[in-house]
């Protein structure tokens, strides 16, 4: 029996399990819908090392594709230094912190960084 895709609300919620499951750290939800015709949702997470990414990488295929969704795209997993799991409606980076801040591609999209948001609150 073939199983229906999970839309992408359900998607983006099966990706926030898993990711804490795995003991994600730092997760980031922007909500693109509207803004790109790209997907519907990035999801930005760190892993503590290339290993934690790597296996964060791997449980989210086969949880996305024990859903249903197998037409799914992984890159960087041969590094693990920064993976993208690219499932349509919902693209994931996974990165090592140091890489995360390095790239900061929560700034491109306007999202506001927690250093940003505790300097702030302290000028305040």
């Amino acid at each position: 029996m073939k199983k229906t895709p999970l839309v992408p609300a359900e998607l983006l919620k099966l990706v926030e399990v898993v990711l804490d499951e795995n003991k994600a750290q730092g997760t980031v939800v922007i909500d693109l819908n509207g803004k790109t015709s790209l997907t519907d949702y990035m999801v930005i997470a760190s892993g503590t090392s290339q290993r934690h990414v790597g296996a964060m990488a791997d449980h989210l295929r086969v949880k996305i594709k024990e859903c249903g969704f197998s037409a799914m795209s992984v890159e960087g997993r041969s590094q693990c230094d920064w993976v993208l799991v690219d499932a349509g409606d919902v693209i994931i980076h996974l990165f090592r912190p140091e890489v995360r801040e390095f790239y900061n591609i929560e700034k491109m999209w306007g999202v506001p960084i927690l250093g940003d948001l505790e300097t702030q609150s302290e000028r305040a």
